[in-house]
């Protein structure tokens, strides 16, 4: 791998931090505290966990880095329900969540500091960094009223400590296939009355499969202060990660075909995935005397160069013959967001929400495809500048989501809690497209297509908490909720120019359950059944010989998650979670080869399982020998929506053991020590073909706070 950032430049920024007089340390906080009091996901503004009528889960900054946490699957590997594969179709830096039994690139939704990530289009997950993390929020299900038409199977929601409030601490690693690490995060010095802080770092890893790796280097600037109209905050945040991808698995005969062998890379040689993505962001909080005015505008662009390969059906293997379709790729992405809400106090038990926001994306493609011959193994994969282009594709996309929003946070007395919010959403979006074919006659022109579609459509969300039952710190809260909500149809901008526009993906859903503590509140649990009905899935789909997209009829998902935790000691905690998940079609129909249709109705969607489950123990004293134990099982599966080729349960095991002085901390991680290879998400560009999980890993890492 050619590595294009370097760690000596970071690890000159640590030592210059720990001598520079200008920079001030935040008290750190008790590294062992596992859960926060409050939430901002569902409402905006703080709401006590205990008491939101909805099932969430809320994981504090000091936990996982008490667990050694480097990416989102080590991250949500003790949230009940949620299974991560790392990965997929956007390189190895990214990855495919799954929530409610759906592991769809777009269902859910990705929120940073209270910014929707990845805009109109999907969630930027490459790019997603989790260094100075103060928490992470997931909410179960849609956020129909606060975020509109984003999402459908929850939000996952990064929080960073705010600006003056970092705690000071630098830490550089290195590991097992090439990785290193260095990142430093802390406060510069107060510019007047605003606070400011700073989190960098740089990071370099290779994986198992052949020629496969990422580089990456993230910086986060914070500032904030109050000004005569209020309280004002900007975040300027840039991240490049250059990727070397791997290639999926191809399924054949109903399972993987032993004719790829294990990490083989078919990619060409200068096969890459880079991205360099800036985003700047800036808020208002005024108190306007009925209430807080808060105002956000968000801006990011993002560029990419993609160069991928992937074999197609039925591939022949004598590495000469055309067995396999690549393109060179330039893709452009802009977003904008803004949000401005009033949250009102009528009366001290009653909060209301008005608002209005909107959602800009401007997305082009422009790809050059080729196709080529490759031994199974990758051996004598060519590089694609040396392949002679056979078309050249366009695509643009436009979208503007529109919406203003009420909602009502009524507490009558203090064991009842109720929500009730409307949204009126006002989405356009226009695509044009085009490919040129390169062995046409002269003067041929190109074959073009465009498509428009506009949709305006009310949203909502009405849910309650009552607490059965109460004393102390004890608790017992029944919950319930339901939510309607749409989104328009994903776009993934691969090498494909299709123009026509899918109908929009629509769900309606409730939920019930009970949380609650127990043990004078060291013991803390949730319980939660959902019901989920789905129309228009987006799936991916071979149209033409070429991967595209479709919508897939109407699904239905439904099951059971719990999770607790138990503080054994004030250093100790165990927390274990299950879920059981049935995520099937109701009417999927798929068209065969004689031009006949057959309905897949009753088959389980594919890389869904049914039961997930997972156990950790953390032991995070203040000084001395810490641990963390997480042991996660992913249950039977489908690689297909045929239900044709199952796959076995397999088990993870992560593990970090360390040992923490006043203000050092020494710490070896070890991530999938069980070494498991098995496919963990569909390829949407390869037919067919399956990621598996990276191999086994191990980082040796020195933390010093100041």
């Amino acid at each position: 791998m050619l590595h294009s950032t370097r760690l000596h430049p970071l690890a000159a920024l640590i030592a210059l931090a720990l001598i520079s007089p200008s920079l001030h340390a935040a008290p750190d906080a008790n590294p062992g505290s596992t859960l926060a009091a409050v939430e901002v996901t569902t409402s905006k503004v703080p709401e006590p966990v205990e008491q939101t009528p909805a099932m969430i889960t809320v994981i504090s900054g000091d936990e996982l880095r008490a667990r050694g946490v480097v990416d989102l699957r080590t991250a949500l590997s003790l949230v009940a329900g949620v299974d991560i594969a790392p990965g997929g179709d956007a390189g190895p830096a990214a990855s495919v969540p799954g929530l409610w039994g759906l592991r769809e690139f777009d269902a859910f939704l990705l929120v940073v500091d209270g910014i929707p990530s990845g805009g109109t289009f999907n969630p930027a997950l490459a790019t997603l960094d989790l260094t100075n993390v103060e928490r992470i929020e997931v909410l179960r299900g849609a956020a129909p009223v606060m975020y509109g038409a984003t999402s459908f199977v929850g939000v996952i929601q990064i929080i960073h400590y705010a600006a003056g409030e970092t705690p000071s601490r630098a830490m550089i690693g290195v590991g097992t296939r090439s990785t290193g690490i260095a990142s430093i995060s802390t406060n510069l010095s107060d510019w007047g009355t605003f606070k400011q802080s700073i989190s960098a770092n740089v990071s370099t890893q290779d994986f198992t499969q052949d020629r496969s790796g990422v580089d990456r280097a993230h910086l986060l600037y914070r500032i904030a202060g109050d000004t005569d109209l209020g309280k004002l905050h900007i975040d300027l945040d840039a991240t490049t990660v250059h990727q070397d991808p791997y290639s999926p698995h191809p399924v054949e005969d109903g399972r993987l075909t032993p004719r790829f062998p294990l990490d083989a890379n078919i990619n060409p040689t200068d096969a890459r995935q880079d991205q360099n993505r800036v985003q700047l962001n800036a808020g208002l909080n005024r108190n306007i005397g009925i209430g807080e005015w808060v105002t956000t505008l968000s801006v990011d662009h993002s560029e990419g160069k993609n160069i991928r390969g992937f074999l197609r059906e039925d591939f022949a293997d004598d590495g000469v013959t055309h067995n396999a379709d690549g393109f060179r790729q330039t893709v452009k992405l802009t977003d904008a967001y803004f949000d401005s809400y009033v949250a009102m106090h009528p009366a001290t038990e009653l909060t209301w929400t008005v608002g209005l926001d909107w959602l800009y994306g401007n997305g082009r493609q422009n790809s050059d495809n080729f196709e080529y011959g490759v031994l199974p193994n990758g051996a004598n994969a060519p590089n694609s500048h040396q392949l002679e282009i056979d078309e050249s594709t366009q695509l643009r996309d436009r979208r503007n989501f529109g919406g203003v929003y009420s909602q009502i946070d009524w507490k009558p007395t203090s064991r009842w809690d109720i929500v009730a919010g409307l949204r009126f959403n006002d989405t356009h979006e226009s695509r044009d497209g085009q490919v040129i074919d390169r062995h046409a006659d002269p003067g041929t022109p190109p074959d073009a297509n465009a498509d428009k579609q506009s949709k305006s459509r009310l949203a909502g969300i009405l849910g309650a908490s009552y607490a059965l039952w109460e004393s102390g710190a004890d608790k017992l809260t029944v919950f319930a909720d339901y939510r309607n909500t749409y989104k328009p149809a994903a776009i993934d901008f691969g090498p494909e120019a299709e123009g026509s526009i899918l109908q929009p993906e629509t769900a309606n859903s409730w939920e019930t359950g009970f949380k609650g503590q127990l043990a004078d509140g060291r013991f803390d649990w949730e319980l939660s059944y959902f019901h989920m009905n789905f129309s228009n899935l987006v799936i991916p789909e071979n149209i033409g010989g070429l991967p595209g997209l479709a919508n897939a009829g109407k699904s239905l998902f439904k099951g059971a998650e719990i999770e607790a935790s138990y503080r054994i000691t004030p250093d100790l905690r165990l927390r274990g979670t299950y879920a059981y998940h049935n995520a099937r079609f109701t009417e999927r129909l798929v068209e065969q080869p004689d031009g006949s249709f057959s309905n897949l109705a009753g088959n389980h969607l594919e890389v869904s399982p049914q039961n997930l489950a997972a156990l950790g123990l953390i032991y995070a004293p203040t000084q001395g020998f810490e641990g963390s134990l997480v042991w996660n099982v992913v249950g039977k599966r489908f690689l297909d929506q045929e239900n044709e080729t199952p796959v076995g349960a397999y088990a993870t095991l992560d593990a970090g053991l360390g040992y923490r002085f006043e203000r050092w901390e020494l710490r070896l991680d070890g991530y999938n020590l069980s070494d498991r290879r098995d496919p963990v998400a569909i390829s949407e560009l390869g037919d067919g073909q399956a990621y598996r999980l990276p191999g086994r890993s191990a980082v040796l890492s020195a933390t010093v706070q100041f």
